[in-house]
Formats: structure tokens, C-alpha cells, sequence
């Protein structure tokens, strides 16, 4: 990321001073004219930096340019710096002010913080997607943070799940909420509370009057009110799934992807070829794929009602799959 190799190049101008565009760009892993851009991106964000051209010129960092978060820690600098690969950063529209804001504090600090803020990077990655996730699109995001923090109602285009269309709906913000990579508008509709997915949010409307939200509760209180709810709305199954041995890891990973919050998978062993797994599962309809898919390795034992499901989803299957005539 941009923010990330600005910050390191300023970094290494912190500890030399002086060094050539071709020095940089093999340090950066970039081509000379893009440590050249960057420089112009610092110079632009109030960096005493530039370049000189002839022999002995190069990437420059002013000598006499003083130091003023002196104070400023190690780790306290990783904890800044961390967040310059934050992706929930850039949905909201705040990456350039978070780079210029890190620039400057990288601008001011010792070295030594640096150079340990500098190493994090290289061990430490985020990633907010769940597996077989998809990236959601969240254009409004950056218009909702807006409004929310000037406190304006809004009304909104909004598409519910499973539907092709949209309905406009006034509502008062609350809040915003990062849920494993999701983001949900937190928000009061007719004095109660309500979330929205804002992947499925078509157009927003600021309007001009302020929100009026009867809930006054910390955001981070109501969330976890919604959450529980959300979460015991669908009551979870208890299963008994029998799993071959030698692919216990693969099935481990797939099941565990299932599993109803707060719950584990707790094991039997009867025989020496296979174990018995108990486990309270969120989606049994999920649960009949699998075991359609991964039979005779995961084979469901109960519930019975939901043996007959995988044996007619399989029978379903065959018809829709008909064997291919051997030539």
C-alpha cells in the first residue's frame, strides 16, 4: 500500500538524510520514478524533503528540520504506524489523512521508534475477510461517516436481504460498525433501533435537520445488544457427524466454519478408523451439502431427520446428473 511505502521511505530518509532515487527504489522494491512521486506526496504533505539532480544529488531530508514527539515510544509508535494497512481506514475516506497524519508524526519521531515501527510491517499483516468471503462494495460509506459525525438524519436506498429492489427509508445514525470485514449502519428508524448492511445501501440523502435518536447508550453497548439478538434469533442444531480419521484437519476446517457462536466440536472415539463429533451447527441445510460432498469421510449419525435431507439432496443430485454413456 501507498501509505505504508511513504512511510518507509521517510523513514529511511530520517536515518540518512541524503541518499540517490536509485538507492530508494531498490530499497522501496519500486521503480525510481515512483520514489520520485513520493516524494512529491511529502513534499506536498509539509515534509521539508526534495530532490537535486547532478552527481552528487539524490533524495533529501533537511538537516536543521527539528524534532518534536521526542517522547514518543516504541510501541507507541507500532500502534500508530499499524493502522496505516488498516482497510476499514480507507472505507471510510480517511487513507490520505491517516498517510499525512502518519507521515508527519514519522517526520518528528526518533529513530529508534522508527526502526521498530518500520520492522512491524514486515511481520504483521491484517486481514478482515472471512475465508470464501466476498469483498463488499461500500461506496456510501465514506458519506455515512460524514453525516453520523455531523449528526444529520438521512434518507436512504436501501435494498433488504433477498430483495431485487430498493425502499427509501428516513432514518437517525448512530453509528458504524466493522463486523468481520462487514459494515453495518447502526441507526433508528421510527424510534427503534435498526441495522443496515451498507453493502446494500443504493444512494444516500443528508438531510438538513439534526438526528434525534432516543437510545443514547455507547454505540459499542447497543451493538452488542443487536448482536446477541441476531445471534439467538435462529436456535442452533445439535448434531453427531461420524468423520474418517485421516481427514479429520480438512473436515475440521470446514465444519468449524459452521459452528454456532461460543460453541466447540467435542470428540468421541469408537473405533480406530473413525471419530465421533458432536457439535451445535448455525445453517443445517449448509451442514446436508457438506455431507453430500464429503461422504463417506463426514457421514451425519443425528439427527435422523437430517440423515434423510443428505440422502434426498444425494438422490436429487444423481437425478440432475445423469452418468455420461461409456463409449
Amino acid at each position: 500500500m501507498r501509505a505504508d511505502r511513504l512511510l518507509r521511505l521517510l523513514m529511511l530518509l530520517q536515518r540518512h538524510r541524503r541518499v540517490t532515487a536509485a538507492w530508494l527504489a531498490d530499497e522501496l522494491e519500486v521503480s525510481e520514478r515512483t520514489v520520485l512521486r513520493d516524494m512529491e506526496a511529502l513534499s506536498a504533505a509539509g515534509v521539508p524533503v526534495y530532490t537535486e539532480r547532478g552527481r552528487h544529488g539524490g533524495c533529501v531530508l533537511l538537516d536543521d528540520f527539528t524534532t518534536e514527539a521526542t517522547g514518543i515510544t516504541p510501541a507507541e509508535a507500532q500502534a500508530l504506524f499499524a493502522w496505516s494497512s488498516r482497510d476499514a481506514v480507507a472505507d471510510l475516506g480517511l487513507g490520505p489523512a491517516l498517510t499525512s497524519a502518519l507521515t508527519k508524526i514519522a517526520a518528528t519521531a526518533p529513530s529508534g521508534a522508527l526502526a521498530d515501527a518500520e520492522a512491524l510491517g514486515t511481520i504483521v499483516h491484517s486481514d478482515r475477510r472471512r475465508w470464501y468471503g466476498e469483498t463488499e462494495g461500500v461506496p456510501w460509506l465514506p458519506t455515512l461517516r460524514e453525516a453520523t459525525s455531523a449528526k444529520r438524519r438521512l434518507t436512504i436506498s436501501y435494498a433488504a436481504a433477498g430483495s431485487d429492489t430498493a425502499d427509501e427509508r428516513t432514518i437517525d445514525p448512530i453509528g458504524l460498525v466493522d463486523s468481520s470485514g462487514h459494515w453495518y449502519l447502526v441507526a433508528e428508524r421510527d424510534q427503534e433501533l435498526r441495522t443496515y448492511r451498507v453493502s446494500r445501501i443504493h444512494a444516500v440523502t443528508v438531510l438538513a435537520e439534526p438526528t434525534a435518536p432516543s437510545d443514547t447508550r455507547p454505540l459499542a453497548d447497543i451493538w452488542a445488544g443487536l448482536r446477541s439478538g441476531l445471534e439467538q434469533r435462529d436456535h442452533p442444531l445439535e448434531i453427531v457427524v461420524s468423520v474418517a480419521r485421516e481427514r479429520q484437519e480438512p473436515v475440521r476446517r470446514m465444519l468449524s466454519m459452521q459452528l454456532a457462536p461460543g460453541t466447540t466440536i467435542r470428540s468421541d472415539e469408537p473405533d480406530e478408523h473413525r471419530v465421533l463429533w458432536h457439535l451445535a451447527v448455525r445453517l443445517p441445510h449448509v451442514i446436508v451439502a457438506m455431507a453430500v460432498a464429503e461422504a463417506p469421510d463426514m457421514l451425519v449419525v443425528e439427527p435422523a431427520w437430517l440423515r434423510d435431507e443428505v440422502r434426498a439432496a444425494a438422490l436429487r443430485t444423481l437425478e440432475h446428473y445423469p452418468a455420461r454413456d461409456e463409449p
